[in-house]
């Protein structure tokens, strides 16, 4: 091996390993939820739901029936497109996911947050010749999409503090 890209390469794991001791992380990775001590969630029982009330709780949320704001989810919505033309071989399709939402004080019924729309979208690759994990590959969209919706409204949420 050469002496330069020796050095590169020494330069380059010391740095990582300075970044990781000193506690950096990328911003939005493990942050926690808003900073609310109590909160209901109302509306449907999905997946994305459950999704919510974990890392509310995860975030020292109490999570019941009784908390001062209600979070209203609506039913979410998955729409699905092809990308591109269609032919043989693989294909590109985009996911998208919405989710209608609202944040209601308990008292009054007055909208903290007034009803809005939640969309994200990811694309992923399907092909012809694999049909048993076309389904498998769907399910890791529709994961992943609300993954990424619950860090969103949890994003939008701590506009309430």
């Amino acid at each position: 091996m050469q002496r330069r890209t020796f050095l590169g390469l020494l330069l380059t794991g010391s740095a990582s390993l300075g970044l990781t001791g000193c506690g950096y992380r990328l911003r939005g990775l493990d942050t926690p939820g808003p900073a609310l001590s109590e909160l209901a969630i109302a509306g449907s029982d999905s997946d994305l739901a459950g999704m919510v009330r974990e890392r509310l709780e995860s975030g020292d949320t109490r999570v019941h029936a009784q908390a001062p704001l209600v979070l209203n989810l609506g039913a979410e919505e998955f729409r699905e497109r092809p990308l591109g033309i269609q032919g043989t071989g693989p294909r590109e399709l985009e996911m998208a996911l919405r989710l209608p939402y609202s944040v209601q004080r308990r008292s009054d019924g007055a909208y903290r947050l007034p009803q809005q729309q939640l969309e994200v979208v990811t694309r992923f690759t399907v092909s012809d010749d694999n049909l048993l994990a076309q389904e498998d590959l769907r399910e890791e969209a529709r994961q992943e999409l609300r993954r990424d919706a619950t860090r969103r409204l949890l994003d939008r949420l701590r506009s309430l503090e």
